[in-house]
């Protein structure tokens, strides 16, 4: 039993080694970079690959094989990485959704370029780098760790990548070159990686596929560490590395020994589905999610006539063997999906394969029972709908790069523990509908399944759900500040993306009459999410291109093809719009351009009548002993009371870091304060949600502007009404954009090609159509001239006339002293007078 304890815990050092290796690069690499690198385990495979063709197939010593791949083929490929694909998206200011997105184009670009040069099949004869002796791996991963330590703390080098790593921008202004280091940090990064290949390629199946999604799975020890500790990332490699070769001494009888074993075949992927929903997640709030289009995709009628002609013609044209047609009808509706979570709602949704591939799998069980095909699919889709329920239900709460990671950590799971697990899916029949067994009649009736959920999205799109989305994606604070309900809304999101999914999942399994785990690999989920992004993400004929595009090329003769050509392009994302976005507009929008004008910096006269809400007794809102300290000890709040009266307009004034900004948010909803309350009209609403308190009726604006760029001005005002205090309809839209000057052609434009002033009417317009009773105003005058800051004091005049609540944080004291009834002065995080 020991000597079993001891071989078990050498071959677990050996996993754990390579998992330590795998962290070490991530943490590196993010540090120097802030990129989250899920190309990691491509580069690993590339490596592996590069040694094998060395030593194997050309005869080169292995010693000279090795330093070769790792120490010119690897770092090479990072310094490539950096100069062509990362150092551009930072020079252009890209935020980490986007980077993340280059990333997971590397990664398909890398395992496209891999199936082309060496076939899909595995390969089992790589060479061994050094031996069967766990211990010499062990000690290359200490010495490795050790070094990068030591060059951290006690090197020039190292005291510059931590500068970097705490303020890039500063690091810059003191004369450090911020790109070598970031040059660096890839080539070590990418070094690392490729070591991991070599080391792990004789012990697991060398294939374009399996081993990159094995790196994947370890990223769980890099996410442990937050993304910052070595050591606790070398360690929690070595743990969970020893436990999962002790637990496959496991063999428990009855219904959960397989699932068991499964358990302790694939703990680093357990380990990264807790450490995504559990672990404090990395990334921030709002600024990491995908960005909007840079104008809407408006597909031309002409071109929808042409796409119908093109997917109808195999009915006509084609024989009776449909079999690659077949397949884009049901990849599309997948496609779809990504639409809706990615493309509307900004969401970094990368498990969308495991959906699918659970439509296809409950399609299979259902039927398999005997339930008839087509009830068997209606029944499996509000069933994974209901999984995609519990699933995103703790992963929405994540944000950008920590969502990612949640939603991969979901798919992984779902495909190593369900989809590819024999107790789930052995003995599985999945056929056609009764009366669709020919291929040119089940062709039809994906078509008419297609075109139903093509109505549906774009209906979802044009309506109040589908403006809460849009904005939810542009900007999330400014959404819920506008009365959006941010949770529910992601989640209603994610049930519809799985329904999708799972309804395309189910009709690419039909089609091809068989349950296949591969089809619905994760892996492929990431090639899914990357065509989506590089066609453009928010356009209804994204899918249709896409799923045409890839079922083609994956048809020709060269395997590859399509994860190269579309990882290629989505490396390329924040320098090259998306291709569905470079088609020409139709004659509506083009004659529409021609009337609006192309800016509108006007100044509002003097008020033409507020809105007349109905107030009756107007609510109170007050701060009572409020006390908030920020995580390290930093007091910005102490014992604040603040009582804000009706009718008039109340001034927050004070130097920078006064509390100011913080006692607005804890007024807002957006922070709730240590101690002391905030109530309105008596009643307590300390708990009250951001978007609850807006339809409580307190509304607000951002000292940086929180406007939706992909929605025009009506749009971005008529979200206000819409998730308001009182939805007054289309008339009290049409009184805010009378009373802030955009009732003209401008309330057309999309609010991505407006100057600051506009903008910031914007945002005062969206705020007051839902007819709050208070109004919170975070600098309104940022940015503004002085005829357009006049403009705004007699708004605000007006308003508080009509009985309006105002505070007003501020600097300009101008307008302060022209609108204020009221002036508070905070310092130290107390309200002094």
């Amino acid at each position: 039993m020991a000597s079993l304890t001891y071989e078990l815990t050498l071959a677990g050092l050996a996993v754990g080694s390579a998992a330590a290796l795998t962290g070490i690069g991530l943490v590196v690499t993010h540090r120097a970079t802030g990129v989250l690198n899920l190309a990691h385990g491509a580069v690993a495979m590339i490596c592996a690959y590069v040694l094998r063709q060395l030593v194997v197939e050309w005869g080169w010593p292995l010693p000279l094989g090795a330093l070769v791949t790792l120490l010119v083929v690897a770092p090479g490929t990072g310094l490539v990485l950096d100069r062509g694909v990362f150092r551009p998206l930072a020079l252009l200011g890209s935020n980490p959704a986007r980077t993340l997105v280059a990333s997971i184009g590397v990664f398909v670009l890398l395992v496209g370029a891999a199936v082309l040069l060496w076939g899909p099949g595995a390969r089992d004869d790589a060479p061994v780098l050094l031996g069967d002796d766990p211990w010499a791996q062990l000690a290359a991963v200490v010495a490795l760790a050790c070094l990068v330590g030591a060059v951290t703390r006690w090197t020039r080098f190292g005291r510059e990548l931590r500068a970097v790593v705490d303020n890039r921008p500063l690091a810059v202004l003191s004369g450090i070159d911020a790109d070598r280091v970031a040059a660096a940090g890839w080539a070590f990064g990418s070094f690392t990686a490729g070591l991991t290949g070599v080391l792990l390629a004789p012990y697991v199946r060398l294939d374009p596929y399996g081993m990159p999604l094995l790196v994947i799975e370890v990223i769980a020890v890099a996410v442990i560490a937050r993304m910052r500790s070595l050591p606790v990332a070398v360690a929690a490699a070595l743990a969970i590395g020893v436990a999962q070769a002790q637990l496959t001494r496991l063999h428990p009888e009855g219904w959960a020994g397989p699932l068991v074993q499964a358990v302790a075949a694939n703990l680093f992927v357990v380990a990264l589905l807790v450490a995504a929903l559990v672990l404090p997640g990395i990334g921030g709030k709002g600024r990491d999610a995908l960005p909007p289009p840079v104008r809407e995709a408006r597909v031309p009628g002409g071109l929808w006539l042409v796409v119908g002609v093109l997917f109808l013609l195999p009915l006509g044209l084609a024989g009776s063997d449909l079999h690659t047609a077949i397949q884009v009808p049901a990849l599309a509706v997948i496609l779809l999906s990504l639409v809706v979570v990615a493309g509307r709602g900004g969401q970094i949704a990368l498990g969308q394969a495991a959906y699918a591939g659970l439509g296809a799998l409950f399609t299979a069980l259902l039927t398999t029972g005997g339930v008839p095909a087509l009830v068997a699919l209606g029944l499996a889709v509000p069933m994974v709908a209901a999984v995609g329920l519990v699933t995103g239900w703790p992963a929405i709460r994540r944000h950008g790069l920590a969502l990612a990671l949640a939603t991969l950590a979901v798919g992984v799971a779902v495909s190593r523990f369900v989809l590819t697990q024999p107790y789930a899916t052995a003995g599985l029949s999945l056929g056609r509908p009764a009366g669709f067994s020919d291929d040119r009649a089940f062709y039809a009736l994906e078509l008419v399944v297609l075109a139903c959920c093509l109505a549906l999205v774009a209906a979802l799109r044009r309506g109040r759900t589908g403006r809460a989305l849009a904005a939810l994606r542009d900007h999330e604070p400014g959404a819920e500040a506008a009365g959006v309900p941010v949770p529910g809304l992601k989640l209603l999101a994610f049930v519809l993306g799985s329904a999708l999914a799972a309804l395309g999942g189910g009709l690419l399994g039909m089609g091809l009459r068989a349950f296949d785990p591969e089809a619905y690999d994760p892996v492929r989920g990431l090639l899914w999410f990357a065509a989506v992004l590089a066609l453009g993400a928010d356009s209804l004929l994204t899918p249709l291109a896409g799923a045409a595009l890839l079922v083609t090329l994956d048809a020709g003769p060269h395997a590859g093809v399509a994860a190269a050509l579309v990882g290629l392009l989505a490396t390329l994302t924040g320098r090259v719009p998306p291709l569905t976005t470079l088609l020409p507009s139709g004659p509506k929008a083009r004659r529409q351009a021609r009337r609006t004008p192309t800016n509108d910096t006007r100044v509002p006269p003097a008020a033409e009548g507020p809105a007349p809400p109905a107030r009756g007794a107007a609510p109170r809102l007050r701060a009572h002993g409020l006390t908030l300290t920020y995580p390290g000890g930093t007091t910005a709040l102490s014992h604040v009371t603040l009582d804000l009266r009706p009718a008039r307009v109340t001034a927050l004034v004070g130097p920078n870091g006064a509390g100011k900004s913080t006692l607005f948010d804890c007024l807002a909803g957006t922070l709730r304060p240590r101690e002391g309350r905030i109530t309105l009209d008596g009643a307590d609403i300390t708990a009250r949600s951001a978007h609850a308190r807006t339809r409580l009726g307190i509304a607000r604006t951002f000292q940086r502007l929180a406007v939706f760029p992909s929605l025009t001005v009506e749009e971005n005002v008529r979200l206000g009404e819409e998730r308001g205090h009182v939805r007054g309809g289309p008339a009290a839209v049409e009184r805010s954009l009378r009373l802030v000057g955009l009732a003209g052609p401008v309330r057309h434009r999309p609010a991505a090609d407006l100057p600051t002033g506009t903008l910031r009417r914007v945002e005062l317009a969206r705020a007051l159509a839902g007819q709050p009773h208070t109004l919170l105003l975070d600098e309104p005058a940022a940015g503004l001239d002085a005829a357009e800051t006049a403009a705004l004091a007699r708004i605000l005049a007006a308003l508080a006339a009509d009985g309006l609540t105002v505070l007003v944080v501020e600097h300009d004291p101008d307008l302060v002293r022209g609108i204020a009834h009221a002036v508070h002065t905070m310092e130290g995080g107390r309200i002094l007078s």
